[in-house]
């Protein structure tokens, strides 16, 4: 073995343990699904208000599109919720106390993190408190909401802090508003303006001009609440028809390509190359120095310098508090990142591959009219695939084991700037990035050991560890193995960049419309 191999061997063994730890710490952020699920009920809740004109003779809108009970649902969604945000907390404040009760050097490291898991759990529980408070006065259950908000308000008193959280001063005012007899305390409208959105929002004001006997702003709110109803409604359906038509389809070319294969067998479209290794003059040594070093040191390496040392000093040149950023300016740091880290690694695998040079004519096809009927045909072939490797997941993870965090701020985020710059580094950046690493070089380059479908299950288990969430491994390796029968079937890596580009796309404009009713 020559240096420059073990130098390789040692990186890869070091990066394998990274990796894994890192996995390991994603267990215990939360997975995005459960906001996703309060999302779309918070959407649901908008449109319920929504009253069809007279003309329609509807008394209310069609319970296949919401629900037949929204509210009960909702209910049982924020409580099923609150329940399991305050079982993982208590999960954690045990751990925390078995941590500093050893005073391992291990042990210390695992502290930080985990007391921030915390903070955000107690936040999450007080805003999920506050939520279905008012979800349960307005259902005239006012004892329920109150006895909520007294909860919220009490943990708050007793904390270290002498204020109270901004969710227990919500409740605090909440509280008064329900209460008998009610009482506004002041800045009431501004602290329910500020702390409440949507649904929630519009209760509590609604609640606010009653008792003011404010009949004006009254009049004004619900007839802004219809048009934002009106709104909701629509994008509840854009929604449902997305997803509905892509998954019908879907599951239509399916059953096409798997029945194509047991009818004409080798000469099925599934069947297309299914065998064939790409030729090559490199060994195990130029995939690991791509794989390991090039993606997995340099491209996080590069994500690294750039979130903690370039775009740290450009926005202090620009007098921007980096630690209370806006979503628009964190979108373009991860824009920024993304594309320095990515056009990193990609030097690395050039300057891998440049002994090569020239390299056989079946690496790095682009071919567009093929890549389009390939990439769409994937990407709706995809969709019943990972939906349903999900729903296992799901249940498998039980909530647990982190997420994107570029879906998390997508799903927040309301500025158009930030939108698009999420929209060029997931839909852009990211497919041809990861496109020509694990499906243009890596997945070509194990069929020198491995059969073809074993380089697709490979290269895809890859792919997933390399976004570095436990919860998210099964999913993306089921896309990845889409995304690799793509392109060994079709040799054109546009159709995996297109395929990927798509699905990512699909992703952010499915948050974008939930976000829009958080």
């Amino acid at each position: 073995m020559s240096l420059k191999q073990l130098v390789l061997f040692v990186l890869t063994s070091v990066t394998a343990l990274v990796v894994g730890l890192a996995l390991l710490g994603s267990w215990q952020q939360p997975q995005i699904q459960s906001r996703l699920d309060l999302a779309q009920t918070n959407l649901a809740l908008q449109a319920a208000e929504w009253t069809p004109p007279v003309e329609w003779e509807m008394e209310s809108l069609p319970g296949g599109l919401i629900g037949e009970d929204v509210y009960k649902t909702s209910i049982e969604q924020y409580r099923e919720s609150l329940e399991t945000v305050g079982t993982r907390l208590q999960e954690n404040q045990l751990k925390l106390q078995s941590l500093q009760a050893d005073l391992s050097a291990k042990s210390n490291a695992q502290i930080p993190p985990l007391q921030s898991a915390i903070e955000k759990q107690q936040a999450l529980r007080e805003t999920l408190e506050v939520r279905l408070g008012v979800l349960l006065a307005s259902r005239d259950r006012v004892s329920e909401g109150l006895e909520l908000w007294s909860d919220t308000i009490d943990r708050s008193k007793s904390s270290a802090s002498e204020f109270l959280s901004p969710e227990a001063t919500t409740a605090l005012v909440l509280a008064r508003l329900w209460r008998e007899p009610p009482s506004v305390l002041p800045n009431a409208e501004a602290q329910v303006q500020t702390q409440l959105n949507g649904w929630f929002r519009y209760r509590a004001l609604e609640r606010l001009y009653q008792i003011e006997d404010r009949s004006q702003p009254l009049a004004v709110l619900l007839a802004s609440e219809q048009e934002i109803a009106r709104q909701t409604l629509i994008k509840l359906v854009i929604l449902t028809i997305m997803s509905g038509l892509a998954l019908l389809i879907g599951t239509g070319l399916l059953i096409f390509f798997i029945g194509q294969r047991f009818v004409k067998g080798d000469e099925s479209v599934l069947s297309r190359n299914q065998t064939v290794a790409w030729s090559m003059d490199w060994e195990w040594d130029t995939i690991a120095q791509v794989v390991v070093f090039g993606f997995f040191i340099v491209f996080f390496l590069g994500q690294f310098i750039s979130g903690t040392i370039i775009f740290p000093v450009i926005f202090k040149s620009l007098n921007l508090d980096a630690s209370n950023l806006s979503s628009r300016w964190q979108a373009i740091s991860i824009l920024g990142g993304y594309l320095i880290s990515g056009l990193a690694a990609l030097s690395v695998m050039y300057v891998s591959l440049k002994p090569y040079f020239p390299l056989k004519p079946d690496w790095f096809r682009f071919n567009l009219p093929q890549g389009l009927s390939w990439g769409f045909a994937g990407y709706l072939a995809a969709v019943p695939l990972v939906l349903g490797v999900s729903l296992i997941n799901q249940g498998l993870w039980d909530g647990k084991g982190g997420s994107n965090p570029i879906l998390e701020i997508a799903l927040e985020g309301r500025d158009w700037v930030a939108i698009a710059c999420f929209f060029i580094t997931a839909s852009v950046l990211a497919p041809v990035f990861e496109e020509l690493i694990f499906r243009g070089f890596l997945l070509p380059s194990l069929t020198r050991y491995v059969p073809v479908w074993g380089s697709i299950v490979l290269s895809s288990l890859v792919f997933a560890l390399a976004h570095l969430s436990v919860s998210e491994v099964l999913p993306l390796a089921t896309l990845g193995v889409v995304l690799g029968v793509i392109y060994t079937r079709s040799r054109n890596l546009l159709a995996a960049m297109l395929m990927h580009g798509l699905w990512n796309s699909g992703t952010l404009v499915s948050l974008v419309i939930l976000g829009s009713g958080s």
